[in-house]
């Protein structure tokens, strides 16, 4: 039976039904294009931390300009990805998809030409902007026209594309800064989103289906300007207090990020009780799969941002690798995450939670390995040595990716399915960030005494982290599979 909802009345979001009706299902191709339009935004976040030094020489840049680059993007990503989330549920999820595309493929381009550190900064804010209109119509689309086990797999192959997007990103860009193109230097690692986006463009204006809810929200412009002050005052600050050496206007932002939270809460819990649907309702959050899921998103993606960062740094600043080679230290991680991500779906439908904890147990013993490596044999530490660790550590991440993925989303109504898609990718971006500016900061600190204690310190937290998620997976919602092509979830 299907229930027709008068918008005009007030009616809890927690009470909403789920939409019954699909959009027809979706071409694999489709699929496919939809992943590679979110790869190219999340690899960016992590394409230019190999290029600083490169952009530095070129631009004469400062070391809080450069700072700028990577907080720009995060920031104005991080604060715009629950609006996209709306958007495309209001005004079509394909129509956003493709504008938003065509945004961040000119954004890029400006990038790639910026005569200047401030150009650049400026351009690298609009590619995050366009970013986050872009990257929650990709979960939003296989959360409407999927169903069972193309559902589980899609949501497991976006969460496997997270994570591959952000190793290639720092591969990538250690290839091309190496390479020098055309003596181009740093510019390439930004114009090679131009022609791959345009291709993405083509082919997904043709076979991607178009869809939106039935049931769309307005615009909830106080919880948006409210929620995006608040990630700035608390982002800013942690991204460029290490560098600037934590003035008083960063603990003052800090502060005030905490006032306009709380005022956030306030005035969703307001709208929601007029009967209008928030920015984040938070009906909508305290639902069992996103309630339990996205704390456990939140504190992988600390880890997770985190390793990225101070591997790349102990391998070039410790080991004085260049920036190909620093790039190339990271495959082995890629290669077994990417093979994992095949098999994630069936395993996790299979054994649902078990699997996730085992995927932690992996990652935590090649961790421990990784550390053991670096510590034992500093400063003669080859890259081959480092293969072996490094491949269990990708090895348990993508089941852990696979599976946070499909639980935040199990039970979120598929007509709210555009604002859950913002909010699990705003956890997963600011995470990402947070872990770069502390831990990352804890190993900056102890980097000048010794790089290889930094790394274990950073790592050992890192460890406590991954225990925390093994024995936390128990906690989501149980998987149970009633058929062979509808896997559901109980709390």
């Amino acid at each position: 039976m299907t229930t027709t909802i008068d918008s005009s009345q007030a009616v809890p979001v927690a009470i909403l039904p789920r939409a019954t009706a699909r959009a027809g299902g979706m071409h694999p191709l489709g699929m496919l294009i939809l992943l590679a339009g979110a790869f190219l935004p999340i690899m960016d976040f992590f394409i230019t931390n190999v290029a600083l030094p490169s952009i530095d020489v070129s631009l004469h840049a400062s070391t809080s300009s450069l700072e700028l680059v990577i907080a720009g993007y995060g920031v104005a990503y991080a604060s715009l990805l629950v609006l996209g989330g709306r958007l495309g549920d209001r005004y079509g999820r394909r129509r956003v998809f493709l504008g938003s595309l065509v945004g961040f493929v000119l954004a890029s381009l400006a990038c790639g030409i910026a005569p200047s550190v401030g150009v650049l900064i400026a351009a690298r804010v609009v590619q995050g902007a366009t970013a986050a209109l872009l990257i929650p119509q990709v979960l939003a689309t296989f959360h409407h026209t999927l169903e069972g086990e193309r559902k589980a797999r899609a949501l497991a192959l976006y969460g496997a594309t997270s994570g591959i997007a952000a190793v290639v990103g720092q591969l990538v860009g250690g290839l091309l800064v190496s390479a020098d193109i055309a003596g181009m230097s740093w510019r390439p690692i930004f114009l090679v989103n131009v022609p791959i986006g345009v291709v993405v463009m083509l082919i997904a204006g043709r076979i991607v289906p178009s869809t939106r809810s039935p049931h769309p929200a307005g615009i909830d412009a106080p919880g948006t300007v409210l929620f995006a002050a608040t990630l700035t005052s608390l982002l800013v600050p942690l991204t460029e207090g290490h560098s600037l050496g934590w003035p008083w206007w960063t603990w003052s932002l800090m502060g005030l990020a905490v006032v306009l939270g709380v005022g956030t809460y306030i005035v969703e819990k307001r709208t929601e009780a007029r009967g209008e649907v928030p920015l984040l309702p938070p009906s909508l959050l305290v639902l069992p799969s996103m309630s339990r899921g996205l704390v456990m998103v939140l504190v992988f993606s600390i880890g997770f941002g985190a390793f990225m960062f101070v591997f790349a740094l102990t391998v070039q600043n410790g080991l004085h690798e260049d920036a190909l080679h620093g790039g190339l230290a990271i495959l082995p991680m890629a290669l077994l995450f990417f093979v994992g991500s095949l098999f994630a779906p069936r395993l996790i439908s299979r054994f649902g939670r078990a699997a996730m904890s085992a995927g932690a147990v992996v990652q935590l013993a090649g961790l421990a390995l990784l550390v053991a490596v670096v510590v034992m044999n500093w400063p003669h530490v080859s890259l081959v040595a480092l293969a072996g660790p490094l491949a269990l550590v990708g090895a348990g991440q993508f089941m852990l990716f696979a599976g946070l993925f499909r639980s935040v989303l199990a039970d979120v109504p598929t007509h709210l399915g555009g604002i859950g898609s913002g909010v699990l990718i705003t956890l997963q971006q600011s995470g990402l960030a947070l872990g770069v500016a502390t831990l990352g900061s804890l190993f900056i600190s102890l980097e000048p005494h010794s790089v290889s204690h930094a790394f274990a310190s950073v790592e050992w937290v890192q460890m406590g982290i991954v225990a925390i998620l093994a024995v936390g997976a128990a906690a989501l919602p149980r998987f149970t599979k009633v058929s062979a092509n509808a896997p559901v979830i109980d709390s």
